[in-house]
């Protein structure tokens, strides 16, 4: 399984679409083998969910996404967690062990005039 967490640097970020760069994990038998951080294409990639499949990512965390965002990862067959917060790291490593799920798409300390499009 690949997690994926949107980051600015090894920091988890607040926004999806809005991240510096992606921290990749690869995970086997609930441990962390290997990761990697890539570029994030930025919201000028159009279809940031599309980016993280060609990556074959399983799941991306984040602190929070809009709804559109939420709904086209699942398209694509992304598990999409959000509520996640402190280093890339350890909510990888959260998750693998099953102690962080996904809720809503939650959008938190977003300030108006942004499209939720991807």
């Amino acid at each position: 399984m690949i997690i994926a967490v949107a980051s600015e640097k090894e920091q988890i970020t607040g926004h999806f679409g809005h991240c510096r760069n992606f921290n990749l994990f690869t995970v086997e038998g609930g441990q962390i083998v290997s990761e990697v951080s890539i570029d994030s294409p930025g919201h000028e990639h159009g279809d940031l969910p599309a980016f993280l499949k060609e990556y074959n990512v399983d799941v991306l965390i984040s602190g929070g996404m809009g709804p559109g965002a939420f709904n086209r990862l699942n398209e694509v067959g992304i598990i999409p967690v959000v509520g996640g917060t402190g280093l890339a790291k350890d909510v990888a490593t959260d998750y693998a062990a099953g102690r962080l799920v996904s809720g809503a798409a939650s959008c938190g300390g977003h300030h108006g005039g942004h499209h939720h499009g991807n």
